[in-house]
């Protein structure tokens, strides 16, 4: 993560580099397309790493789901569903990192202690499909 006010070429340095670091094994790095450019030269010179820009489809008109990001997208949406992260109220990036790292060690915590498939909880939703002459508005 970095600070609003920096370029993502320029502030995605930091993050490659202590991946490189961290997780030696990593080869290939996904990226969005604000991270073109000339990281992806110094990803590659400077690393050895392929940095992949993940780009949408030229004809593409309006929303499509693109399955690499989507990946990132949804493990965003459960780590929002911490309350603390559902606001910014952090003041340093180091600090929204911190606590970005906890509601992930939280997900995966509680993915490995279950004990069958996950499972929604609360009522179902509505099924429209089954609505029709004598069958049921819910399940």
């Amino acid at each position: 993560m970095v600070a609003a006010n920096v370029q993502d070429r320029d502030g995605g340095k930091r993050p490659l580099l202590w991946t490189r670091l961290d997780h030696p094994s990593v080869r290939k790095i996904g990226a969005d397309q604000g991270f073109a450019g000339r990281l992806v030269d110094w990803a590659t010179q400077i690393l050895g790493r392929e940095l992949e820009i993940v780009r949408k489809d030229p004809g593409q008109r309006g929303f499509q789901v693109q399955p690499k990001r989507w990946a990132i997208e949804r493990t965003l949406s459960w780590i929002t569903a911490n309350p603390r992260l559902a606001r910014d109220y952090e003041t340093s990036p180091a600090r929204s990192e911190t606590m970005v790292r906890w509601a992930m060690i939280g997900i995966m915590v509680r993915r490995l202690t279950r004990r069958g498939p996950a499972k929604r909880s609360g009522p179902r939703p509505l099924d429209l499909t089954a609505t029709g002459p004598g069958q049921p508005a819910f399940r």
